[in-house]
This record gives structure tokens, C-alpha cells and sequence, in this order.
């Protein structure tokens, strides 16, 4: 049976080994590589994700299926201009097999939950071009867009924002 719950601190390898596989995974779509220099954590992702649980304002999660780890997530807050909160869930990762079956709703509304019951106003997320399921994931639960991020590489060395450039 599908849940989650809060992570600990020895849940930390599979959530990193989620991760690494999340990163390729995304690097592979349009706008990937350029995520992964912005967005992604940095390397280390054991330091990286080790210091979300010292940060009182981050909630992280563990997706599992009778009780084995299949996921993760993060909620994050950002205090807007005139002082409210937006809700911020800035990883999602669902081990493929185990994609599509209630994990990363059960985490998705965990977290939804939890930004509510902070007074957020919102919960902002991502999906790049080419998440067609990651998309299809956030607008089944009420997700809709409210902004395009474009991207015009200026050097030859630069991140490609399509693998197709």
C-alpha cells in the first residue's frame, strides 16, 4: 500500500540515489541541463540534501509502497513582497516503476496540506518541456501554469536548452 512520511536522516542514500536518477532523467529534456546548473542542488547531493533537515522551514518527504522507499519530496516556503507565503514543492521524484499507482499524490498532497495549513497562498512546482507526465501529474491535481520560463543560449559552451540545439 501506497504512503509517505516524513524523511530522516537515514533516509538520506535513497533519497540521493533518487535524486542522481531525477537529474539524469531531467537533463535529458529540453531546458534539463540548464535546470540542473539552476534549479538542481549541487553536488554533493549528500551535503546538499543533508542540510534540508536542518532547515526548520523545509519539509521533506519519503514516498513508499508497503513501507520501501519509492520517492521523495521537498516543500519549501518563500515570504513574498508584502510579506505572505508561497508554497514551494522543489523536487518530486518517483521511482519509474512505481510511477502512476498514488505515491507522489500521497506526497504531492502531503505537501499541499502542510503549505495550507501555513497560510500559503499558493504552491508553486516545475515541469520542463518534455515532463508531458510530470505535467499531466501537477494538472490533475489542480496545477495550472502561470508563467513560461524561455531561453536563448548565448555561447557555444553554454547548457543546451534542448538536446535537439
Amino acid at each position: 500500500m501506497e504512503g509517505c512520511r516524513l524523511a530522516t536522516r537515514d533516509d538520506l542514500p535513497r533519497i540521493v540515489e533518487l535524486a542522481r536518477a531525477m537529474r539524469e532523467e531531467i537533463r535529458s529534456v529540453r531546458g534539463g541541463d540548464v535546470w540542473a546548473l539552476r534549479e538542481g542542488r549541487p553536488e554533493p547531493l549528500e551535503a546538499s540534501y543533508g542540510a534540508l533537515f536542518d532547515d526548520a522551514g523545509v519539509r521533506v518527504l519519503v514516498g513508499t509502497i508497503d513501507g520501501t522507499v519509492m520517492g521523495f519530496a521537498v516543500g519549501e516556503t518563500d515570504v513574498l513582497h508584502d510579506g505572505g507565503l508561497l508554497g514551494i514543492i522543489s523536487d518530486i521524484c518517483v521511482e519509474p516503476g512505481a510511477r502512476a499507482i498514488g505515491v507522489g499524490e500521497e506526497m504531492a498532497n502531503n505537501l499541499v496540506d502542510h503549505f495550507r495549513a501555513l497560510g500559503c497562498i499558493g504552491v508553486d512546482s516545475w515541469a520542463l518541456p518534455g515532463q508531458r507526465e510530470t505535467k499531466n501529474f501537477f494538472e490533475e491535481h489542480g496545477f495550472v501554469s502561470r508563467g513560461i520560463v524561455v531561453h536563448k543560449r548565448l555561447t557555444d559552451d553554454a547548457p543546451e536548452a534542448s538536446p535537439s540545439e
